[in-house]
């Protein structure tokens, strides 16, 4: 079942051409109100296809694949910076022509909004924020806890760890993120595989989490955005997240006490929207009055 849903999500898809690079993305209903789905590392927009259909029931929404992640391009020469993948997003939101946006992210998807509201207080986004929905991801470096396989890549063995990861080891890394009690599926941890290795990536993932050490290199930069954001905001958490849970939480109350609107899931973990879309879709949309 989990692969034919894999498989029905890449056939559904388009291809946008940035700068010779195909990329993968989904845009699916008619509402005047876009949405924006932002995923996160080692996954995909693939990650949202468990609330896809309700939420294009009320947005016209848009998923697309970063550089380097699910079925878009994955070339070995490119630096796969957080800045590179923030102007591929503006280049695909001025070739569908949106002018408005609400964005839903996750995990490094954070990190990518958190550049957007930093161009945007530099008057570099062509088009407005209208409200956003930040999912399980590290707001902050100094409570980021990575795990072991994060680790690994980002060090001196980086790269050949990632060539050679075996596939047990990816499974196992990223099951032991979720809740105890919401644990991904064997077909659903092989879709999440197939995705990271499609088209080469075991190659780049030790460029990819470079993010990781951008976070702390330019934290001046994407931090101060989170407290003079003015847009409509809503955090909802896993609390059971080993890596951006309850610990997440408690610092985003001391760095951002203005923004309280924050929904804690108990016993959920890094993947809210994959282990438990229902109470997701239930708080985005009281959220957004749907």
């Amino acid at each position: 079942m989990s692969h034919t849903q894999l498989t029905h999500w890449k056939e559904n898809g388009k291809v946008f051409d940035h700068r010779g690079f195909p990329i993968f993305y989904c845009h699916r209903g008619t509402s005047d109100k876009v949405l924006l789905c932002l995923h996160g590392f080692p996954a995909s927009s693939f990650d949202y296809h468990k609330i896809w259909e309700d939420l294009a029931e009320k947005f016209a929404v848009i998923a697309f694949d970063m550089i380097g992640y699910g079925f878009s391009a994955k070339p070995e020469r490119f630096a796969y910076t957080t800045f590179q993948q923030v102007d591929l997003l503006q280049a695909l939101l001025k070739n569908l022509d949106v002018k408005k946006v609400h964005i839903l992210a996750h995990d490094y998807g954070n990190t990518i909004t958190q550049e957007l509201l930093a161009r945007q207080n530099e008057h570099r986004v062509d088009f407005s924020i209208e409200t956003i929905c930040f999912l399980n991801g590290a707001l902050f470096p100094e409570t980021h806890r990575p795990i072991l396989a994060q680790k690994l890549l980002i060090s001196p063995i980086g790269t050949l760890f990632g060539r050679f990861i075996p596939d047990s080891v990816f499974k196992n890394n990223l099951a032991s993120i979720f809740g105890k009690r919401t644990q991904p599926t064997g077909e659903e941890l092989n879709d999440f595989l197939t995705l990271f290795n499609h088209n080469g990536g075991k190659c780049i993932a030790h460029k990819l989490i470079r993010y990781m050490a951008d976070r702390t290199k330019y934290r001046e930069r994407w931090v101060p955005p989170l407290q003079t954001m003015t847009q409509p905001f809503l955090l909802i958490n896993g609390s059971s997240d080993p890596v951006s849970g309850k610990h997440l939480v408690n610092r985003f109350r001391e760095v951002v006490p203005r923004q309280t609107n924050i929904i804690e899931l108990g016993g959920i973990g890094h993947f809210p929207h994959f282990e438990a879309p229902e109470i997701v879709l239930k708080h985005f949309f009281e959220f957004h009055a749907l």
